[in-house]
């Protein structure tokens, strides 16, 4: 059981933010696989607040897609107040402040990880936040900057100070993006430094590495990233892990491929035809991962215009072998 301020989670590991993938069909059908709960992408409150049309299609409810977590971005106490209002119709469970962002161009804007260079001005902003919020709040940072500033403790006790009901930590410095080791000392020491759940991020990638993190960091729960992209399985087979050490099979290429047709449904139920098998593209490339011979069933998938023609590739993965068997714990 993970409890962030009045929220109640069975499970503690969660689906994370992904911008550009944790659209609704990405998150119901991990839900499906054992999924409690999900981010939206990360949201502009600046874009949420003069009512973006795709801003707003990422926040799409659905009554199977809850709890609901939304995590914002911004600088700007004011813009966050005012998103606050757009947000209270849109009924999410838990609303996240993104502090984590390594992406330059949100940095160059002060956001995201830039807001790691000024722990005061996090505060105000989350302090509008909490002060203007219906349901608990949480921010996401990572252990620093760069190596020579790692100072997520120091962020986290300024965060804690302005109300926050948990706080999210990614192993890695904004400069490492999502490259080298992630760092599990830093996570430990401000899991013992606050009061409030602290929940894990970074090479989630394996029931066994989800282990490790709990194991290394006394974390309260972990968010999976990367571990999710074309393998919802992950949910179930951790959380069986986590209980008995037992590692379930892998799905075979059969059952991949029943899951890629309902991903691919989703998708274009969602966003029409056309736009609902663009989309799912991505999304193929990540599902065939590990089998053998998938270049050329890559090459025509993304060449696929039409739901007809994607299922006709889904359906040739059928017979494929799995290079690798299982995880490596």
């Amino acid at each position: 059981m993970l409890k962030i301020g009045n929220l109640e989670l069975p499970f503690s590991c969660m689906l994370a933010p992904l911008a550009g993938i944790s659209d609704l069909p990405f998150r119901l059908l991990n839900r499906s696989f054992g999924c409690g709960f999900a981010f939206t992408e990360m949201i502009s409150a600046r874009a949420l607040v003069y009512s973006n049309r795709n801003t707003l299609k990422m926040v799409a409810a659905h009554p199977e897609d809850t709890p609901l977590g939304a995590q914002l971005l911004s600088e700007d106490p004011e813009i966050i107040r005012r998103s606050m209002d757009i947000l209270r119709g849109l009924k999410p469970s838990l609303i996240d402040l993104n502090a984590a962002c390594p992406v330059s161009k949100v940095t160059k804007r002060g956001e995201g990880a830039g807001l790691l260079r000024e722990p005061s001005k996090l505060r105000r902003v989350l302090k509008a936040l909490v002060e203007n919020s219906h349901v608990p709040v949480t921010v996401k940072i990572r252990s620093g900057w760069d190596e020579q500033s790692v100072n997520a403790k120091e962020i986290a006790l300024y965060a804690r100070e302005a109300g926050i009901h948990g706080l999210f930590i990614h192993g890695r410095t904004k400069v490492q993006g999502y490259r080298g080791g992630v760092d599990y000392d830093v996570i430990r020491q401000v899991k013992e430094s606050l009061d409030i759940p602290v929940i894990a991020s970074g090479d989630a990638l394996s029931p066994g590495l989800i282990k490790k993190m709990f194991d290394e960091t006394g974390c309260d729960g972990i968010v999976i990233a990367r571990g999710a992209l074309g393998n919802p399985w992950i949910f179930g087979e951790t959380a069986e892990f986590l209980r008995s050490c037992t590692v379930l099979d892998r799905p075979d290429a059969g059952g991949i491929a029943d899951t890629m047709l309902k991903h691919l449904n989703l998708c274009v139920q969602f966003s029409g035809e056309k736009a609902g098998t663009i989309t799912f593209r991505k999304f193929f490339a990540w599902y065939i991962k590990g089998l053998t011979g998938s270049r050329p069933l890559k090459e025509k998938a993304f060449r696929a215009a039409s739901e007809a023609e994607m299922r006709a590739v889904i359906e040739e993965t059928r017979t494929m072998k799995r290079r690798m068997e299982g995880y490596e714990l």
